[in-house]
């Protein structure tokens, strides 16, 4: 009598990368014979079925003859059992595949899993080199708490939440939600069941960065990698404006393509063969037993070597490092703008190459195109532009505020700063509209220029006379002294400036509307100082420093009663900092 698993078929999902349109992986799912069995239940049941089955999806994928990466189905009870899944990294090492090209997408359920030893399996697969996938949220069973501390590499949602998706305000947010949990945790999202234009439309304007659906391709018994993609739409939402991204530019896991590996050791005819067979492969990356790249091959340079007078002679049974140059190699935590700066700084002729993208430990993952990223960088720059504020050219508060977020996630300190000029209607009144905006103008060029030499600063524009400094808490000085030791004028009519900041440190806000909040009674402190004034406190304190203006001011009523009793004078710019 014929085994259970003998009656299993396989089926192949492409998995769609958004930003760059192509199969960014493969998920193999399993069909058995008889329609009535949920392959899933019973593999639920039994975690060593479970883990056969995923042995069986790798083993399948290899008579493909595919190179693309898997997704394959685990359930999280099998996987904190880690040694039940000794048949899966066997089939790995069989079929020849490597740990880093397979994405283990975690189901469900998760309920009666010891939750110890699911993160210590987790952290034991990934030292191997495995990718996690949190699979099904939004319809699971998996806690938030969990999820967090899992901090999977992709999280994948639920086809359930791509239903309405484009007119659903509550699915909206949920997704917004997670993709800024993937963000804090440096994963992607993803997400199931695309099988509308209008669907597509809503997934990619949510932030989505991979996606299956019947759209795309359906799963079929012949693993493909072409897919339909529609030409993007404007959006069915009403034309809201596109998430913020950072002034670094995308992160370069967003571009991530299918790398072609081979052992260093392998011959110029075995990457020839490799090339010829899979004419979309652009370059091969000869790698070690680790998979960590040590040379990189370009597709049209190697082969024009081997087709020239003696080229096939001289190297075929040699080994290919002879045509190998070194490989050019990014984080996977680098933005796009990073790889660009690599490969500005190599080679003229290298520079259409590939680049690698390694895990902390250097194994590669994947590779980005040149294409690809000035694609992106050019999208951004388009975005960014369309935020700028029209008479400073500087971003509006969203670009600061993102980056307030960014920087409270990481748990760093930072300065907020609210700049503004003193009686300003009364400026305008006074010496004219024209003179106003040249003020505003010079203020903003003062700004921009002390921000490009202030690295880890970011500015703003808000509106009317009102400015966002951003920087290092030890960062704002060169902003003081180029804004409040001057003089301004618009026109013939002398102007000051008033500077509040609030110095947060890790954990003292939640958000930037937080930041803010603890920002708007400084400002008013500093605009009731005469003349150029600057005021720092931080959130939660009554005490305020003044670093500019008047040198006393009126102390809090309990600081009052503390000076009496010590003889003291009023607090100055020159006191100690908050």
């Amino acid at each position: 009598m014929p085994a259970w698993t003998d009656q299993l078929r396989f089926a192949f999902q492409p998995v769609v990368n958004l930003a760059t349109g192509s199969v960014a992986a493969l998920e193999p799912l399993a069909r058995h014979e008889d329609g009535d069995v949920d392959v899933l239940t019973c593999a639920r049941r039994a975690p060593d079925l479970d883990a056969e089955v995923a042995a069986l999806a790798v083993r399948a994928a290899a008579e493909q003859e595919t190179l693309l990466p898997l997704h394959v189905n685990v359930c999280a009870g099998t996987v904190a059992q880690r040694p039940e899944l000794m048949p899966l990294g066997k089939a790995v090492r069989d079929v020849g595949r490597r740990p880093g090209e397979i994405t283990l997408d975690l189901v469900g359920p998760f309920t009666e899993v010891p939750e110890r030893e699911l993160r210590a399996a987790v952290a034991g697969l990934r030292d191997e080199g495995y990718r996690i996938c949190a699979d099904g949220v939004g319809d699971g069973d998996l806690p938030l708490r969990l999820l967090g501390e899992l901090a999977p590499d992709l999280v994948k949602l639920d086809r359930s939440l791509c239903v309405r998706l484009e007119r659903d305000a509550g699915r909206q947010a949920a997704v917004a939600a997670m993709r800024q949990l993937c963000e804090r945790v440096g994963g992607l999202l993803a997400i199931e069941g695309v099988e509308t234009e209008r669907q597509y439309a809503a997934v990619r304007e949510a932030g989505v960065q991979l996606a299956q659906g019947h759209l795309f391709a359906p799963p079929s018994r012949r693993a493909t990698a072409e897919v339909y993609l529609p030409v993007p739409q404007p959006s069915p939402a009403g034309g809201r404006p596109a998430p913020y991204r950072p002034p670094s530019g995308p992160p370069v896991a967003q571009f991530l393509q299918p790398a072609a590996l081979l052992p260093m050791s392998a011959s110029a005819d075995a990457v020839r063969n490799h090339l010829t067979g899979s004419p979309e492969v652009s370059g091969v990356l000869l790698v070690d037993a680790d998979g960590v790249p040590v040379r990189a091959i370009h597709r049209d340079r190697f082969l024009l070597s081997l087709s020239g007078r003696y080229g096939h002679a001289l190297y075929a049974d040699r080994p290919a490092l002879r045509l190998a140059d070194r490989p050019r190699t990014v984080g996977v935590d680098a933005t796009a703008w990073q790889v660009l700066d690599v490969i500005a700084d190599g080679e003229r002729a290298r520079t259409g190459d590939d680049v690698a993208v390694v895990d902390e430990r250097g194994r590669c993952i994947g590779v980005v195109h040149l294409a690809d990223i000035l694609r992106a960088l050019a999208e951004s720059r388009v975005e960014e532009a369309a935020r700028l504020n029209p008479l400073t050219r500087l971003p509006g508060s969203d670009a600061v505020n993102g980056e307030v977020d960014r920087r409270i996630a990481e748990g760093r300190e930072f300065a907020l700063s609210w700049l503004d000029v003193d009686g300003f209607k009364q400026v305008n009144d006074g010496a004219g509209f024209a003179a106003g905006d040249e003020l505003i103008r010079a203020v903003g060029r003062t700004l921009a220029e002390v921000a490009a030499a202030e690295p880890a600063s970011r500015v703003g524009h808000i509106g009317g006379d009102d400015f966002l400094v951003l920087a290092e808490s030890d960062g704002l000085e060169p902003f003081a002294a180029a804004l409040l030791d001057v003089a301004w004028a618009a026109g013939t009519m002398p102007v000051t400036l008033s500077l509040a900041t609030v110095v947060c440190p890790p954990g003292s806000v939640t958000g930037h509307g937080a930041a803010a909040a603890a920002l708007a009674p400084l400002k008013k402190a500093a605009k009731e100082l005469p003349g150029a004034s600057w005021v720092v406190g931080r959130p939660g304190a009554e005490r305020t420093e003044v670093r500019r203006g008047a040198d006393a001011r009126v102390p809090a009523p309990a600081e009052a009663a503390d000076r009496a009793g010590a003889g003291s004078g009023a607090e100055t710019g020159s006191g100690a900092r908050p």
